[in-house]
């Protein structure tokens, strides 16, 4: 009768056990980090699941985005630019009454202005939305929001209020970006956007 020696029992055995706890750090590991990138993504993350089909992907995605922008300058700006570009939206709402449509082009091209004096690329905006989705992940959804409504207004399908709502996302994600919690002395308080009558 052939019996297995209990040497190669004991390594067989030793073998799976190695083999589970590693399966199982594994996990662990994976786990941990999807959690930090849920964490760290908020809603992008789940909207990122959503986009690309899994979470294998929009994981691998995030991490990318955060290489990414790891290895972009961005800057915070000198007070006396903060304070430029804080009148430059108080001037900019004063004329929404007026000019609703024009205010959102400006309300754009001013973010996008302050994005690049930041240090963000200014590729299109998909990556843009990427980049600022890894700093401000709570913000990014109303950068997308209002460019949703800029489009529509493109093409003629959005009002009044669209456009009110969309000034409203950019704002917010103008305030990220300037910052303007940390700098808030009194001097750059945010002004409520005006309603038309």
């Amino acid at each position: 009768m052939n019996s297995i020696p209990i040497s190669w029992i004991v390594v067989a055995g030793v073998s799976i056990i190695a083999l589970l706890v590693l399966a199982g750090w594994v996990l662990s590991k994976r786990k941990k980090q999807s959690l930090r990138l849920q964490q760290r993504f908020g809603p992008e993350y789940g909207r990122t699941v959503d986009e690309l089909g899994g979470r294998a992907k929009a994981e691998s995605e995030l991490k990318a985005r955060e290489k990414r922008v790891e290895h972009l300058n961005i800057t915070a700006l000198a007070p006396s630019e903060a304070a430029r570009f804080s009148e430059a939206w108080g001037e900019l709402q004063s004329r929404f009454v007026d000019n609703p449509k024009g205010v959102v082009m400006q309300a754009d091209q001013l973010v996008r202005e302050l994005m690049l004096k930041r240090g963000y690329p200014m590729g299109d905006f998909e990556h843009r939305a990427a980049d600022i989705s890894v700093d401000y992940p709570t913000v990014v959804d109303n950068y997308r929001a209002a460019q949703a409504i800029a489009i529509r207004d493109h093409r003629g399908e959005a009002n009044t209020e669209d456009l009110r709502q969309a000034v409203v996302h950019y704002r917010a994600l103008f305030d990220e970006l300037l910052e303007v919690r940390e700098a808030k002395q009194g001097v750059l308080v945010a002004k409520p956007i005006p309603v038309p009558a």
